[in-house]
């Protein structure tokens, strides 16, 4: 979360000619609500359920294509073993420090739903320090590990292009 993941996504689909899907947006289009609607109505166990079949469903649909996931798709069930051992599939784990992630996400803290109760920059710190910490055993089994820490989406993007090609 707050990783530019989507932003580097869509800049590095273009560089590449492929097609891009951020899975979030997928997901909010496919249930007709948005992701924080979703997780108020239905909770966080229908999400990543969704979120695992989504990304299984578009996967075996689509080649030559940039995949932006959720910082907790990796996390949940057997997903990140799946899309490791998916012929064709590099994953990618955009690292950031966790001064830089604390205040891009308190910024952003009312648009996404698992942050948006937290009041303080403190407290936004504790919570990614805390999921760091339970989810780095799925971001470090990425194809790939990148710093993007003071880096600009075109200087990852270009990193990225220079790393698998």
């Amino acid at each position: 979360m707050g990783s530019g993941k989507s932003s580097v996504g869509r800049l590095l689909s273009q560089s590449l000619s492929y097609s891009f899907i951020d899975l979030d947006n997928w997901i909010a289009a496919s249930e007709g609500v948005t992701i924080s609607k979703l997780f108020l109505k239905k909770g966080e166990l229908y999400f990543r359920k969704k979120e695992a079949s989504s990304l299984s469903t578009i996967l075996s649909e689509n080649n030559n294509l940039v995949l932006s996931t959720g910082g907790g798709t990796p996390c949940y069930g057997t997903v990140m073993d799946d899309l490791n051992q998916t012929n064709e599939v590099v994953t990618i784990y955009l690292k950031n420090d966790l001064e830089t992630l604390t205040q891009r996400l308190f910024k952003e803290k009312d648009t996404r739903p698992l942050i948006s109760h937290l009041e303080s920059e403190v407290a936004v710190n504790d919570f990614i320090r805390k999921h760091l910490f339970e989810r780095s055993y799925y971001y470090n089994q990425a194809d790939v590990i990148l710093d993007c820490t003071d880096k600009t989406p075109r200087e990852i993007v270009e990193k990225i292009i220079v790393t698998l090609f």
